[in-house]
């Protein structure tokens, strides 16, 4: 069953090498978003998201995650070469892969994504960073 899955990133090449390997795995890449104007407005045709933190518009890949997970019930994975900006995490999102990343592990962790966007009990991939996102949706831990 295929993943309506966006992307948000402003490096294109970068952006294009994750589509092509979204569109590899059988999964629908509804768009790529470089900014927060551009994001939200895939919300609504979007079940995955990943989410760079630092966009064209600046550092907005923080409320473009929160925003998605929280009004959209979008299942948010959070992919940067800075992950501690996230702190601890954003309440209702998934977690965060640091880059760099090779195909496979960007493989891992969109299986992952879609895996508990599902509700489906998966393996986490071991560089994927979880944040405590099974309780933050309201179910038990």
């Amino acid at each position: 069953m295929t993943c309506n899955i966006l992307i948000v990133e402003d490096e294109i090449f970068v952006a294009a090498e994750i589509e092509h390997v979204i569109a590899e795995m059988g999964h629908k890449p509804v768009g790529i978003a470089a900014d927060q104007r551009t994001a939200l407005g895939y919300a609504g045709d979007t079940d995955v998201a990943l989410v760079d933190l630092n966009l064209q518009d600046g550092p907005t890949g923080l409320s473009i995650g929160r925003i998605l997970a929280q009004t959209h019930g979008v299942t948010v994975l959070f992919m940067t070469a800075n992950p501690s900006q996230l702190g601890g995490g954003i309440p209702g999102t998934l977690g965060v892969l640091p880059k760099p990343v090779t195909d496979r592990e960007l493989k891992q962790a969109v299986e992952y994504a879609v895996a508990r966007h599902r509700d489906a009990e998966a393996t986490p991939p071991r560089r994927l960073q979880l944040f405590n996102w099974s309780s933050l949706r309201g179910n038990p831990a």
